[in-house]
């Protein structure tokens, strides 16, 4: 029987080759849809630092919500990794700051300042199961961030046709909730 590392690695790399087999158009549509139910998200759930992501390899885009969140007033940080052991730091960010490549290639702010503390997170997704825990690219970033307390509300972000069942491991922090295209328009809130 295999384990749960080689199952967690087979199902990354499927899902990672549906997600980027979308058609652009299609894509275009789910990440409309998903910024849709981000905004409701965070109307229901008004985070004052909402941590969010730059995509990269096919995540879902958000960056037009993003506009409209520090539209509506919201402060936005985007997260930096330190060291390949420790948890995610966050820069404060908005949109139209100049980004700059770390040294994974991932865009981050030029001007980093002191780390901030989101109270909320929009944690992009490789898969996700039915228990809301997320599957990512293998780093254990996420995880470590999550297992810091005080931990903040934690929302996955992800297509439907991420849902998958695989295992779960001690260290697996199941997300708060999970936001997809085919999400529900209304959202309870949350305790911040």
């Amino acid at each position: 029987m295999p384990d749960t590392t080689s199952i967690k690695t087979t199902l990354r790399r499927q899902l990672l080759a549906d997600r980027h087999a979308i058609r652009e158009e299609v894509r275009r549509a789910r990440d409309k849809a998903i910024g849709a139910r981000v905004l409701a998200w965070w109307r229901a759930n008004p985070a004052p630092m909402l941590g969010v992501y730059w995509p990269i390899r096919g995540e879902p885009d958000l960056r037009q919500a993003y506009d409209e969140l520090a539209s509506l007033g919201a402060r936005l940080a985007l997260p930096m990794v330190d060291r390949r052991d420790a948890p995610l730091r966050f820069a404060a960010w908005q949109p139209g700051d100049v980004l700059v490549n770390d040294a994974f290639g991932v865009p981050v702010p030029q001007q980093a300042g002191a780390p901030v503390h989101p109270d909320a997170l929009l944690v992009p997704c490789v898969g996700f199961n039915a228990g809301h825990v997320r599957l990512g690219y293998g780093g254990g970033y996420y995880d470590r961030t999550l297992a810091v307390n005080p931990r903040p509300l934690a929302v996955g972000i992800a297509y439907a046709s991420s849902l998958a069942a695989f295992p779960c491991e001690p260290h697996d922090i199941p997300l708060d909730e999970v936001i997809t295209e085919s999400s529900p328009l209304a959202f309870a809130p949350l305790s911040l």
